[in-house]
This record gives C-alpha cells, sequence and structure tokens, in this order.
C-alpha cells in the first residue's frame, strides 16, 4: 500500500498527539490512516502501511472499535475484515465527547457526588467539600451545555462556533447590569 508524504506527515503527527490525547502512537496513527484512506483497509494493508507488527495492528483496531471510531465491514468474496472510519466528522466529534465523558467525567463526578454526600469530620473536610462542591457544580453545568450543544444540528454549532467572540460581546452588557444589580 502506498502512503504518499501527505498522508503520512499526518499519520506520524497524529500518532504523536495521541500520547498527549490519552492514546498511544499506534492506536493514533492507526486512526489517521483509516481516516485519510479513502477505502476500508484489512489489518495487513495496515501493517505494511504503517510497518507495525499484526499484534500491535490487531491490539489498535480493538481499542479503536472500543472507542467507536473504526467501523468493520466484510467485503463481498472477501473473509477478511475491513475497517473504516466514519465519513462524519460531526460524528467522529460525538462519539469522542461521548467516549470521554463515560470513560473521564462520567467516574469523577460519581467520586465527586460520594465524597460531598459524607458528612464532615473536621474544618479541613468542610474546607474540602466545599471546594470539591464547586468542582461538581462546575462539571455537571459544563456537561449539561455540552448536551445542550449535541443535541443541535451540525449547522447550527457551526454557527455557534462562528459567533465565537461576538457572544461574549453579546452577554457583557447583560452581566454589568447584574453585576450593577448585585453592588
Amino acid at each position: 500500500m502506498n502512503v504518499t508524504p501527505l498522508k503520512q506527515r499526518f499519520i506520524l503527527h497524529f500518532g504523536e498527539m495521541g500520547s498527549r490525547w490519552g492514546i498511544n502512537r499506534t492506536v493514533g496513527q492507526i486512526y489517521a490512516l483509516l481516516y485519510v484512506s479513502d477505502q476500508p483497509l484489512n489489518a495487513d494493508e495496515i501493517v505494511e502501511a504503517l510497518g507495525l507488527s499484526r499484534s500491535n495492528v490487531s491490539m489498535g483496531l480493538k481499542e479503536l472499535q472500543s472507542w467507536r471510531l473504526v467501523r468493520s465491514q466484510h467485503l463481498p468474496d472477501d473473509r477478511r475484515e475491513y475497517f473504516s472510519a466514519p465519513e462524519d466528522i460531526w460524528e467522529i466529534f460525538r462519539t469522542l465527547i461521548q467516549e470521554r465523558r463515560k470513560r473521564e467525567i462520567d467516574p469523577t463526578l460519581s467520586m465527586l457526588r460520594d465524597a460531598i454526600m459524607e458528612e464532615p469530620t473536621s474544618r479541613e473536610d468542610e474546607y474540602a467539600s466545599k471546594r470539591m462542591g464547586e468542582m461538581h457544580e462546575l462539571i455537571e453545568l459544563t456537561t449539561r451545555w455540552i448536551d445542550d450543544v449535541q443535541d443541535l444540528s451540525p449547522n447550527t454549532v457551526i454557527q455557534l462556533m462562528k459567533l465565537g467572540g461576538g457572544v461574549s460581546k453579546l452577554l457583557k452588557p447583560i452581566a454589568g447590569r447584574k453585576r450593577e444589580a448585585a453592588e
């Protein structure tokens, strides 16, 4: 399989970034290859393209499947399994958010919820409980906002993103009035 210099640059970069995103380099490279491939690839083609061992490719594909970031399919007259990344970038984005939430945010919220339900036994624990409550409130607020945004159509999300700083300009007069009323 031929990997063009353009694809190679993307694949290598994605592999490097993978470790910063919580996945290993191999998984990042496999995903990048599948993302930029115009047709589904089987494990042997991935091995050939990336120069990885078959076992590393198999483990990487299993991890990507557990994240719901690759699909497998069979082609007519071929017993091998072929893999591809979803075509819709918004579907990929939503899946990543859902999976990261399930793996990272939900357990943290659960721990914080349990911790703030405990009765503090000292002044130090009172302070710690208060701080954990603030963190819980912020994470809950953020996840509710993310849920609301995920319910929007991709076109609406794009329009919202393009507003960018315009949203803060819109909200500044409201925030200023609330601040004045509080004083």
